[in-house]
């Protein structure tokens, strides 16, 4: 049985998710927005697959380079925002230099597209586009586990007001694309605590369910 861990990481405690695979061989990370030496010691003596990003603002990119120089893992990221990793103006870091220096690294490895469904570290990842937030949002499916990015969060959704956010595009991504799995699915964020799409479902005020 696979295991994750959550590290919650720079100014925004963005969650970074350390997943090891059941025989604690092999991990993927997914969003690590930095390098921060608590996640690499996790990942320490593993062989690590694949970096995973949900998506790439800053918040959720700034250990990439380090850790794909340290493990030579390759990188995955939606099309639509290939060109965020080596541009701090997109990524946003060149837009909150109050909060942190600019962010930029190498371009990804590998794009992802709606519906793919990747092979790593023995289990399959289900890739899903759940643009609204951003215009690459990505969400991956493991099993029972769902790792949703900035698309929805405990009680909450991803904030729509930046460069290529749209409310209504999000609405329809998480009541089309993540409200649709089974209600125990564990939802694990990009920020805050996780939750479950049942829960979601019943208590979210900013996309409730249809009846």
């Amino acid at each position: 049985m696979l295991t994750f861990q959550a590290f919650p990481l720079g100014p925004l405690q963005t969650n970074a998710y350390v997943v090891v695979d059941s025989a604690r061989t092999r991990a993927i990370v997914i969003d690590p927005g930095t390098a921060d030496p608590a996640l690499l010691r996790k990942v320490a003596g593993l062989k690590v697959e694949a970096i995973l990003l949900t998506h790439a603002h800053f918040d959720h990119i700034g250990g990439v380079d380090e850790l794909r120089a340290k493990w030579g893992c390759p990188v995955y990221l939606h099309p639509l925002e290939k060109d965020w990793l080596t541009d701090p103006a997109k990524n946003g870091s060149a837009r909150w230099s109050d909060v942190t220096a600019p962010v930029k690294s190498g371009p990804p490895d590998h794009t992802l597209e709606d519906g793919q469904k990747l092979q790593l570290i023995g289990e399959t990842f289900e890739v899903r586009h759940t643009p609204g937030h951003s215009p690459g949002s990505v969400s991956f499916v493991c099993g029972d586990l769902l790792f949703a990015g900035d698309a929805l969060f405990r009680r909450s959704v991803g904030r729509t007001d930046l460069p290529g956010g749209h409310q209504d595009t999000l609405t329809k991504s998480i009541r089309g694309k993540l409200y649709s799995l089974p209600d125990d699915t564990l939802v694990l964020p990009g920020h805050g605590p996780e939750t479950t799409i049942g829960e979601e479902k019943r208590e979210n005020p900013y996309v409730p369910a249809l009846s």
